[in-house]
């Protein structure tokens, strides 16, 4: 008498939603090419400056973990009426359209 071993089904993958082939992002090239483009560069400059103004005037300090809100959304425009000192977290954690931080 031969004993036949059964061979086990192979288990099959589960796939979780994402593709199992992704290519792999460059996010040292990404950051090169966005924040280096001028509009950025511009933006990013504003936000600073706006920074700087508050922390003058006495509404924020580092470290307090506060942020510097523009509440038309643009961050170009450094207005005192426009410009509020929010928490971080709230102040990051607005929906990011077309409408956001107009009141």
């Amino acid at each position: 008498m031969t004993q036949t071993t059964k061979k086990k089904p192979a288990k099959k993958k589960m796939n979780l939603g994402g593709s199992v082939t992704a290519k792999k992002r460059n996010y040292v090239q990404e950051n090169t090419r966005y924040k280096s483009r001028p509009e950025q560069v511009a933006k990013r400059t504003s936000r600073n400056a706006a920074r700087r103004a508050a922390i003058r005037k006495g509404a924020v300090k580092k470290g307090d973990g506060k942020d510097v809100h523009h509440k038309n959304g643009n961050p170009l425009d450094n207005r005192p009426a426009n410009l509020k000192a929010v928490s971080a977290s709230s102040n990051r954690s607005f929906p990011r359209n077309s409408k956001a931080g107009k009141a």
